[in-house]
């Protein structure tokens, strides 16, 4: 996807000089930027959450885990919940 931002011309230079740093094209720099601020962000959404919540969440993933045609009868279900 190709998005055209404006950038002011003083970041412009520091990207530059960075990117001669790193060894990195400013494109390829800025995109590292951004996923580390994505995961930042994301790491602080998380740690925000209560214990609850966070219980919620694990108990969404692990069902999005799931193999949906794996099935089970009625009467291992019910002999399960005993």
């Amino acid at each position: 996807m190709k998005k055209l931002v404006e950038i002011d011309d003083s970041i412009i230079t520091k990207l530059k000089v960075l990117s001669a740093f790193e060894g990195l094209s400013v494109k390829a720099l800025m995109e590292k930027a951004i996923e580390l601020f994505v995961k930042n962000k994301q790491k602080e959404q998380l740690d925000s959450l209560t214990k609850e919540q966070k219980e919620d969440l694990g108990l969404l993933l692990l069902m999005q885990q799931a193999d949906r045609t794996d099935t089970v009868s009625e009467e291992a279900f019910l002999k399960a919940l005993k």
